[in-house]
């Protein structure tokens, strides 16, 4: 069983997001990062609604930039994923899902400590630098499905 569809492009593009995103914060802070990319694709809501795979999420452009900095600004995401990355990329499509990142649509590296709410979304708990935020209650049963 697997939490959403997936190929090996996909699990090589989450691995390389999810280094981009988080190699700093270990294999634990890469997971949630990963995490979110697969809730996502499985919530059928808010700004994710017309975003139904990996490549989707991954390339998605929300107010004229991509969602994920690292796809903009080239750095680690355009290197190719190493056997670790990819390991734990595996993780996220088949199982992994633990706090902060459970329920999580959004996280960001704040300069400071991170706020109550992002983009009106309440704040679900930190991980190292990272702010991992959910859906208001009610606002979204999809990402809350396995």
């Amino acid at each position: 069983m697997t939490r959403v569809a997936y190929t090996q492009s996909d699990i090589d593009l989450i691995a390389r997001m999810m280094r981009a995103e988080a190699e700093g914060e270990g294999r634990l802070g890469m997971l949630m990062v990963g995490n979110v990319i697969i809730n996502r694709a499985k919530a059928d809501c808010l700004d994710f609604k017309d975003v139904r795979s990996i490549r989707d999420v991954i390339f998605q452009v929300q107010g004229g930039n991509y969602a994920f900095e690292a796809v903009q600004k080239g750095n680690l995401f355009y290197r190719p994923a190493r056997g670790i990355e990819k390991k734990l990329a595996r993780q996220v499509v088949k199982y992994w899902r633990e706090h902060p990142s459970k329920y999580s649509l959004w996280y960001f590296n704040p300069y400071g400590e991170c706020p109550p709410t992002w983009y009106d979304q309440p704040f679900a708990g930190p991980y190292k630098q990272h702010c991992y935020y959910e859906p208001i209650a009610n606002t979204c049963e999809s990402a809350y499905r396995y």
